[in-house]
């Protein structure tokens, strides 16, 4: 059994929490799992890809640097402890007896996401109710934490009768860049879009052209890349709400990391669209968050646009063009899609090329070399296909 809450709180926080190392989970979306895994290697932590997400392990500062530097990551969560149980007694007792204390502040939880799967108790509201009322029991004697405190929500998975519960370190999910103020219809997750421009091979070093750019997800997070900005680094997080949270190993992690930040000489990152509000929000994003120098805008028509009037040499085009609800009727969007590859194969010779459509597309793609990628956004199934023009 735990120890009780009034034994020296802070102690058993460094103890227990501070000074242990413990397990971690990167959610991603299925497909993510390899990309996710390779970004946590690129900053020395070594995980283990599983499907929806990546395993690993460390102190809290893994917690916290992943947070701030995974871009195909939608949360991360620490796993704080598992039991069996096969009888709603069995799961309040387990519960209740948990040390809380040294993982939540009274008053800051506001959700609790319970799955399972083959498991004896499987009624998902009625484990919320006892999850709560265990955790809230085992907080009240410490009082209220107030209205300051960042909300916390809790992840409670079940699988043939064995449950893990996890705390969520994120906050919102970390597709959320803080970044972007407009919102189009049926919006790129920036996560995806990370995804797309990896498996592309972009580097942030090379020419981007951004052509249907609409609300600006692969342009920002593209500059994002040039500029060597982590993802995280415009947003706040819920482990900044923990007991255990030390704010002076977050801040040695920022400094760091604005360490390796680039200041471009020009742009590499051209953004075009005929809505001219899209262009002025964007415009209006790269400004306020010091990333003009990596990418201009241009209230220009994908059809009429001429390579070379952006470059003297084959860069990267991506294109994420109306489909689903963005545009309506299949035919329509399959018309688009034809007429894009054609322009791309008539005048985008030699040019690297990442484009998006729904899955049951039959596309001509002769005379491209290509490889596709699927996964899911906004309910469809959806393709990002990577290649390059051949030259003749």
């Amino acid at each position: 059994m735990m120890a009780p809450i009034h034994q020296s709180l802070e102690k058993r926080i460094k103890r227990h929490v501070i000074g242990k190392s413990h397990d971690f989970f990167a959610v991603t979306a299925p497909g993510f799992e390899a990309l996710c895994l390779a970004e946590l290697a690129a900053l020395e932590l070594k995980g283990l890809a599983v499907p929806g997400g990546v395993q690993f392990a460390g102190r809290l500062s893994y917690c916290y640097l992943a947070n701030l530097s995974l871009r195909t990551a939608s949360r991360v969560l620490m796993r704080v402890f598992s039991f069996q149980a096969v009888h709603f007694s069995e799961l309040e007792r387990r519960i209740g007896e948990f040390a809380w204390e040294l993982f939540l502040k009274p008053g800051t939880l506001k959700k609790i996401n319970v799955t399972t799967h083959r498991c004896r108790l499987h009624h998902t509201d009625a484990i919320v109710e006892r999850v709560r009322d265990g955790i809230v029991r085992r907080l009240r004697p410490l009082g209220d934490a107030g209205q300051a405190d960042i909300p916390q929500q809790v992840f409670v998975r079940g699988m043939r009768d064995r449950f893990t519960v996890s705390i969520d370190s994120s906050g919102e999910s970390l597709y959320l860049r803080g970044i972007k103020a407009h919102h189009g219809k049926a919006p790129l997750r920036e996560t995806i879009a990370a995804a797309a421009l990896m498996r592309g091979g972009v580097t942030g070093a090379e020419i981007l052209l951004d052509p249907m750019c609409g609300t600006g997800t692969f342009s920002l997070e593209a500059a994002l890349i040039a500029k060597n900005i982590p993802p995280g680094w415009f947003r706040s997080f819920a482990f900044a709400g923990w007991p255990g949270f030390r704010p002076q190993r977050w801040d040695h992690l920022r400094r760091k990391a604005a360490e390796t930040f680039k200041v471009l000489g020009s742009p590499r990152i051209f953004a075009s669209d005929l809505d001219p509000q899209a262009c002025s929000a964007l415009a209006d994003s790269l400004r306020a968050h010091g990333l003009s120098d990596a990418a201009s805008v241009a209230c220009r028509d994908f059809f009429s646009l001429n390579p070379q009037d952006i470059s003297d040499r084959p860069g990267v085009v991506v294109i994420n063009p109306p489909y689903g609800r963005r545009l309506g009727q299949a035919a329509e969007s399959r018309e688009l899609i034809r007429a894009i590859l054609a322009r791309i194969r008539e005048h985008f010779s030699g040019w690297a090329f990442i484009l998006l459509t729904p899955a049951d597309r039959d596309l001509p793609l002769a005379g491209l070399s290509t490889a596709v990628y699927p996964f899911f956004h906004g309910g469809l199934s959806v393709n990002v296909i990577v290649g390059r023009v051949l030259t003749s």
